[in-house]
C-alpha cells in the first residue's frame, strides 16, 4: 500500500497501526494538503459480507458524531477490493502505550482522561450510538493532551439488534461488561462498565480480571469480585475509588444511569470536600439466577400421617358402627395407596437413573497437543474422549513448521466435559505470491507496483545499463514475472535503462589542430570539418570553437566534431606595447606591484606581480580592436593606484599618450627600462628628432613652464603647483609621446605633452 494513491486523492505514506479487522495508514490528502489516517479492511475479510457491513457501520456510526473527543470521519470509499475509511489523523499515542510506559498514572491525569472519554460517550449515547469496545487501544491522546475516542467498528445503534451472534461475542474480553459476556443486548451502561475498567487500569497498572483463556476471563466478569483499587494503590482518593466501584457493578441497575451522571461525578471527585468521602456500600438486589432455600413440604400438607396413613377428617358427630364389609374396604385403602406410591417412586427412580446416564457427562482433562503433528493431535484428543472441531483451521504462522499444531481452544490440563469440541489450528507452508511483470514499465511505476505487493523499497535493487530504450525503463527483472516469491525475504533486482551509450566531449579550445584531432579520436568521436577564422582570443594555429557540443557534454559514439582554428588576429587589430611607470611607496623600500589589463582578448586579465624598491617602467603588450578599448590598472600593496585608458582610435591615429619617467632634477641621465633616456635639464634643454634643441631655462631642467603649462602652452596634468620653479625634490618628469617606440629620450615634438609626476 505504501506509495499507493487511494481513490485518486490519498497518497499512502506509512503504516501506523492496525487491529484484528483493519490496518491503519498515515496518508496525505493531496487535494486539501493535509495528513489523514486511512483505515483499510484487511484482505482476508474483503469477501466476508459480515465484516464489510461491520466496517461500513463504523463509518456510519462515527460520521454521525461531531465532538472534540471523537475522531472525525472525512470520507469513506471502495477501490477495487480495498474498503477504506478516511479519518482525522491524531499526532500522539494511544492510551495503551501510555499505560505501558508510565502506569500507574497521576490521579488527576487519569481522571482528566476518563472525563474526556465519558464526555465523548455521553455525546454518542445522545445520538443513540453504543461504542461496545471501550479500551485503552481505542483511546488516542494527542500531543496537546486532547483525548479522542476512535474505532466504532462494533458500535451499534440502540434500536438495532445486537451484533453478538450465536457462539461468538464481538469485543475485547478484558473490558467486557457482564451482560456483554452473556451475549445479550448491551446498552449505555455497558460502555460505562468498560470505562470503569480503563480508569482502574490507569490508576493500578493492572486489569481487574485475568485468566488463562478468554472464557475464564468472561466468567470472572460474571461471577467474581475484583480487588479494590485502593488496596493496590493507596494514593487513590476514596472519591475516585467510588467512581470505579459504581461503574463496575455487575448489576447494570447499580451502575451510573447515564454517561452524563458519571461525567458529573468525575468532574467533582477531586474537590477537597469529596476526597475523603465514605466508601460506597451496595445492597444486593434479587437475582433470578441466585441459589434459594425452599422450605420442605410437611406430610400433613399432603393429607397423610407421619406413618403414611390417611389422616381422617375430624367431625363433630360420633362415628356410627361400621359393618364388616366397610371394615374390609377401609383396610384395603392404605395398601392401595402404598402400592401406588411405591410404583411411582420406582418409576421416578428409573427416570432419574436414565436422565443421569443421559445427561450427566463425566469430566476429562484436555491434553496438550501444541507442537504436535496434526495426526498425533487427533490420536491424543480422541483417546481423551474429546472431539476435534471440524474443520481444522490450516493457516500460516511465522516460526511454525507445516503440519504442526500451534493453537488449541482449551489450554493443557483444563477440565471439560467428555465429548467437548476442541478447535485446532495447524501451520502450513508460507503462502507465496506470483511476481508481477514490471518489464517495460518506468522504474517509479515498477516500484509502486512492487510495494503494493508488500515488498519494501529496501528490498528493491536498481542496476543501470545503456540501451536503446528510454532512460528509466525496466529492461529485466529478478525474480522473473509470475515466479513465486516470499515477500519478507525476496530481493528484487531491476535492470534499468540509462539511455544510449555516450562519450564525453573533450575541451579542444586552445589546443593546436593536431592536438585537437588526437583528443577527438581518443574520446571515440570522429574529426569532421576543420575551419579557419580570425581570433582575438586565440593565437594563430589554436582552436577557437568546437561543434556540436561544449566540453563535458554527452554525445553518441562516432559523432563528427567540427572545430575552428585561428588564423591569427584580424587585419584591423593593433598590437601596442604600453609602458607603465611604477614607483614604490617609499624610495628604497619594497612595494608589491600588481598590473591587470583589459583588451580585445578579454576583461581583467592578469599581467602579473612584481616587487620593487625603485621607480621602474613595465611594458604591457595590448591588443586593440575597433569595438574594444583597453585599460591598464595598477595596484600597489593591494591598494588601487592608477588606471591608464587606451582607445583603439588613438592607437590607430598614433595619438596614444604613453606615460614615461624622467629622474629628479640634478641626476645623471640613465637608460630607462623601456629604452628611453632622461636628462637633468640643467639649461641644456631636450634633444628632438631633427637635432634642434630647446632650453626652457627653468632651474632643475623642468620642461614645463612655471605657470604649470608644457612647452606648447598646454596644461600639464601632473605639473607642480602654480608659482613653483622647477620640480620639487622627489618628483620626476613623465612624457606622453605620440609615437611610442620611435626615438629615445625625452624627445619633444609637436603634440607631445610633458607632465610632472610626483614620486610616491
Amino acid at each position: 500500500m505504501i506509495g499507493h494513491l487511494l481513490g485518486g486523492r490519498y497518497e499512502i505514506i506509512e503504516r501506523i497501526g492496525g487491529g484484528g479487522m483493519a490496518l491503519v495508514y498515515r496518508a496525505q490528502d493531496i487535494l486539501l494538503n493535509r495528513n489523514v489516517a486511512v483505515k483499510v479492511l484487511r484482505q482476508q475479510f474483503v469477501h466476508d459480507d459480515e465484516f464489510i457491513r461491520r466496517f461500513r457501520r463504523e463509518a456510519q456510526s462515527a460520521a454521525s458524531l461531531s465532538h472534540p473527543n471523537v475522531v472525525s470521519i472525512y470520507d469513506v470509499g471502495q477501490e477495487d477490493e480495498i474498503h477504506y475509511i478516511v479519518m482525522e489523523c491524531v499526532e500522539g499515542k494511544n492510551l495503551n502505550e501510555i499505560i505501558k510506559e508510565r502506569a500507574p498514572l497521576q490521579v488527576d491525569e487519569a481522571v482528566r482522561i476518563a472525563s474526556q472519554i465519558c464526555d465523548a460517550l455521553e455525546h454518542a449515547h445522545q445520538n443513540q450510538i453504543i461504542h461496545r469496545d471501550i479500551k485503552p487501544h481505542n483511546i488516542l491522546i494527542g500531543r496537546n493532551g486532547r483525548v479522542k475516542v476512535t474505532d466504532f467498528g462494533i458500535a451499534r445503534a440502540v434500536t438495532s439488534t445486537t451484533i453478538t451472534q450465536t457462539g461468538s461475542v464481538v469485543g475485547s474480553v478484558h473490558y467486557f461488561s457482564p451482560e456483554h459476556a452473556k451475549g445479550i443486548v448491551t446498552g449505555e451502561k455497558s460502555d460505562l462498565y468498560s470505562l470503569g475498567i480503563v480508569l482502574y487500569q490507569m490508576l493500578t497498572a493492572q486489569l481487574p480480571f485475568l485468566g488463562e483463556s478468554p472464557i475464564s476471563v468472561a466468567l470472572k466478569h460474571l461471577q467474581e469480585e475484583f480487588e479494590e483499587p485502593r488496596k493496590i494503590n493507596p494514593l487513590i482518593p476514596q472519591s475516585v475509588e467510588n467512581v470505579i466501584l459504581k461503574s463496575m457493578r455487575k448489576n447494570p441497575e447499580e451502575r451510573y444511569q447515564s454517561a452524563d451522571e458519571m461525567l458529573k461525578d468525575l468532574e467533582t471527585c477531586l474537590l477537597p470536600g469529596r476526597r475523603n468521602e465514605s466508601k460506597l456500600e451496595f445492597t444486593h438486589l434479587d437475582d433470578e439466577d441466585q441459589t434459594r432455600v425452599i422450605p420442605a413440604i410437611k406430610p400433613q400438607q399432603m393429607g397423610m400421617s407421619s406413618n403414611g396413613d390417611d389422616v381422617p377428617a375430624q367431625s363433630g358427630n360420633s362415628e356410627k358402627p361400621q359393618s364388616k364389609q366397610t371394615a374390609k374396604k377401609s383396610k384395603k385403602k392404605p395398601i392401595l395407596w402404598v402400592t401406588l406410591v411405591l410404583l411411582l417412586l420406582i418409576c421416578m427412580g428409573g427416570v432419574v437413573y436414565y436422565v443421569q446416564n443421559l445427561l450427566v457427562v463425566p469430566d476429562v482433562e484436555v491434553p496438550n497437543v501444541v507442537t504436535k503433528t496434526e495426526d498425533q493431535a487427533k490420536v491424543l484428543i480422541s483417546q481423551s474422549g474429546l472431539v476435534i472441531k471440524d474443520p481444522i483451521v490450516h493457516e500460516y504462522k511465522d516460526g511454525i513448521a507445516p503440519g504442526v499444531v500451534f493453537y488449541q481452544s482449551y489450554p493443557e490440563k483444563s477440565v471439560v466435559k467428555k465429548g467437548t469440541e476442541i478447535e485446532l489450528k495447524v501451520g502450513i507452508a508460507k503462502p507465496l505470491t506470483p511476481m508481477p511483470d514490471v518489464k517495460g514499465q518506468s522504474y517509479d511505476d515498477a516500484v509502486k507496483l512492487l510495494t503494493s505487493q508488500q515488498i519494501k523499497e529496501t528490498q528493491i535493487q536498481r542496476n543501470e545499463q545503456f540501451s536503446d530504450k528510454a532512460e528509466g525503463t525496466v529492461l529485466s527483472q529478478t525474480p522473473a514475472a509470475n515466479e513465486s516469491f516470499d515477500k519478507d525475504t525476496v530481493q528484487v533486482v531491476l535492470t534499468v535503462s540509462k539511455g544510449a551509450a555516450t562519450v564525453k566531449m573533450p575541451d579542444l579550445i586552445g589546443h593546436t589542430q593536431k592536438e585537437a584531432e588526437n583528443e577527438v579520436k581518443k574520446a571515440g568521436l570522429k574529426v569532421g570539418s576543420i575551419k579557419e577564422e580570425f581570433s582575438y582570443e586565440q593565437e594563430k594555429g589554436k582552436v577557437t570553437k568546437q561543434w556540436p557540443s561544449e566540453a563535458g557534454s554527452d554525445l553518441p559514439p562516432n559523432t563528427e566534431i567540427t572545430f575552428y582554428v585561428s588564423t591569427g588576429y584580424p587585419p584591423e587589430a593593433i598590437t601596442l606595447p604600453f609602458n607603465v611607470p611604477v614607483a614604490p611607496k617609499e624610495e628604497g623600500k619594497n612595494s608589491k606591484i600588481r598590473i591587470t589589463y583589459t583588451d580585445a582578448r578579454g576583461e581583467n586579465q592578469e599581467w602579473g606581480s612584481r616587487t620593487i624598491n625603485t621607480t621602474q617602467v613595465f611594458t604591457i603588450n595590448l591588443l586593440l580592436a575597433p569595438n574594444k578599448d583597453s585599460v591598464v590598472s595598477v595596484y600597489r600593496d593591494g591598494q588601487f593606484v592608477d588606471t591608464y585608458p587606451v582607445s583603439y582610435i588613438d592607437a590607430k591615429n598614433g595619438t596614444v599618450t604613453m606615460p614615461q619617467i624622467a629622474p629628479p632634477a640634478g641626476t645623471t641621465p640613465t637608460d630607462m627600462p623601456d629604452g628611453t633616456s632622461s636628462h637633468n635639464g640643467s639649461g641644456s634643454g631636450e634633444q628632438g628628432n631633427s637635432g634642434d634643441t630647446s632650453n626652457d631655462g627653468n632651474t632643475g631642467g623642468d620642461p614645463s613652464n612655471q605657470d604649470g603649462t608644457n612647452s606648447n602652452g598646454e596644461p600639464s596634468a601632473l605639473a607642480p603647483e602654480t608659482g613653483s620653479t622647477g620640480l620639487a625634490r622627489g618628483e620626476f618628469a613623465v612624457k606622453h609621446t605620440n609615437h611610442p617606440g620611435k626615438g629615445k629620450g625625452l624627445q619633444k615634438k609637436q603634440g607631445e605633452v610633458i607632465e610632472a609626476v610626483k614620486h610616491q
